[in-house]
């Protein structure tokens, strides 16, 4: 398996530190307000990595942060005149929903970074210690970008680029020594949550909290890092200064970061009226269509997120899963149990499938070939099956199917629709009008529904439904 690693720039062979572990830590949302679809793609994207590790026989010991304490956590606080945890407690439960929603797994461990202030006074104690780190008067402590010679290998940055770049404000009092320092500990500001700390009343900067909650749940050193490539600079990198510094030892193996996604070919902003929430879209779409979507792409590659794409995203979604249908449904109308020698053939002939899906997923997790394997596997099964094909063919082709489609977080089951009472009315009334030869409101009703986004199909066994 091969993985691109941000920090070499190529693709590396995937050898994790313990033999079958991985030890591996994505950076979640900071809890202000619903999640966007901006964050939603690294969620989908790094679940669907996390998934196929777990495929491949690898313990995954997954840890995914919830960033509880910010300035824009604290500024939501005060305009509701609310505490800043009540803020982040409300948006965290909305956040597992929408995760849930997407079909992301939950991590094996969620930390808040309000719960580890301790393991931060403590490794900032040591950076102090250690020379990395040094308090100013006002109690704010920084990190000597400098000192740490590796500083800048993830972002490829040269300091002294980066010096030439920087516009050195001073502010009154501040006694910073070099630009290019960022904070560990700030004092805390009129009304803010702070924490008591040997330096000042306050709480910490935010690259610190990654690092701290990484070490705690998963080790000085861990196999893979990932997040937004909008976090390589500066937080990755802070985080690698900080924790190799303190700890004395190579932070994360591998680095991964997923590209962009743009609304319409426009950076998704508030300002320009482009900025959807995972909640929004999912009142226009099941929330496996933007899964789907997500993973239609390389994970590495800038997305394009518009109204055609999510519906060919849909379509090819619909496709995958009426596939699916049409086997279990065979599978359940079908008088043959046993597989013939023919039909042995069959199910060999569909090896290639899963073998195209593997190739592409060990070549940096390639999921827009993955699913082209996928299409490949149902168009196989619809051109091979038959009312007469053995139940044993059916579920195996449709088992097969349903692992690769787990892989990708797709479910391939349709969940039982729930009719509202009012629909359930009209389709009985619909049913009497029939009866009673009354085609004319029998056909007023099913216009009614259908305005409601439910489709009617008269069909031998009685009336099927579906949404539109």
């Amino acid at each position: 398996m091969k993985v691109y690693n941000t920090l070499s720039k190529q693709k590396e062979e995937f050898i994790p530190l313990e033999e079958g572990k991985v030890k591996m830590y994505v950076c979640g949302p900071t809890v202000y307000n619903l999640i966007h679809i901006g964050n939603a793609r690294p969620m989908i994207v790094f679940d669907t990595v996390r998934r196929y590790m777990e495929y491949k026989g690898y313990e995954v010991n997954f840890v995914s942060n919830f960033t509880d304490v910010d300035d824009k956590i604290i500024k939501k606080a005060v305009e509701e005149g609310v505490t800043a945890q009540e803020i982040s407690q409300r948006y965290i439960a909305e956040c597992k929903k929408d995760m849930e929603s997407m079909n992301v797994k939950p991590a094996t461990t969620h930390p808040l970074a309000t719960q580890e202030i301790d393991g931060m006074l403590e490794m900032i104690g040591t950076l102090i210690e250690k020379g990395f780190a040094y308090p100013v008067a006002d109690g704010t402590v920084y990190f000597r970008s400098r000192k740490f010679e590796e500083y800048g290998k993830l972002s490829h940055k040269n300091l002294d680029d980066l010096q030439a770049g920087h516009r050195d404000i001073k502010v009154a009092g501040e006694e910073k020594e070099d630009s290019l320092d960022f904070v560990l500990w700030k004092p805390k500001k009129e009304g803010e949550p702070y924490w008591e700390s040997p330096w000042c009343q306050g709480r910490p900067g935010w690259h610190i909290e990654c690092s701290v909650m990484s070490k705690k749940y998963l080790g000085e050193e861990i196999d893979i890092h990932a997040g937004g490539e909008d976090l390589i600079f500066p937080h990755h990198e802070n985080e690698i200064a900080q924790s190799e510094a303190c700890n004395g030892k190579i932070f994360a193996k591998y680095w991964l970061h997923n590209g962009f996604l743009n609304i319409d070919n426009k950076k998704m902003s508030k300002s320009l009226g482009n900025f959807f929430t995972v909640r929004e879209i999912g009142e226009k779409y099941d929330l496996q269509v933007l899964r789907f979507f997500m993973l239609s792409a390389h994970y590495r590659s800038p997305l394009n997120f518009s109204a055609d794409l999510m519906e060919a995203a849909k379509n090819g979604l619909d496709r995958i899963c009426n596939g699916a249908e049409n086997l279990k449904h065979l599978a359940q109308n079908t008088q043959t149990e046993q597989m013939t020698d023919e039909e042995t053939e069959i199910l060999k002939g569909s090896d290639v499938f899963l073998t195209k899906f593997e190739t592409a997923m060990d070549d940096d997790f390639n999921t827009a070939d993955g699913i082209s394997a996928v299409f490949e596997l149902v168009k196989y099964s619809n051109t091979h099956t038959k009312g007469t094909s053995s139940k044993e063919l059916l579920e195996k082709l449709f088992q097969r199917m349903k692992t690769l489609c787990d892989i990708l977080g797709i479910i391939l089951e349709k969940k039982e629709e729930i009719l509202e009472e009012e629909i359930e009315q009209l389709i009985a009334e619909r049913q009497a009008a029939r009866k009673e030869k009354n085609f004319v409101r029998a056909d007023e009703i099913r216009g009614i529904l259908l305005e409601k986004g439910i489709v009617l199909e008269d069909t031998r066994e009685g009336v099927k439904w579906k949404k539109a």
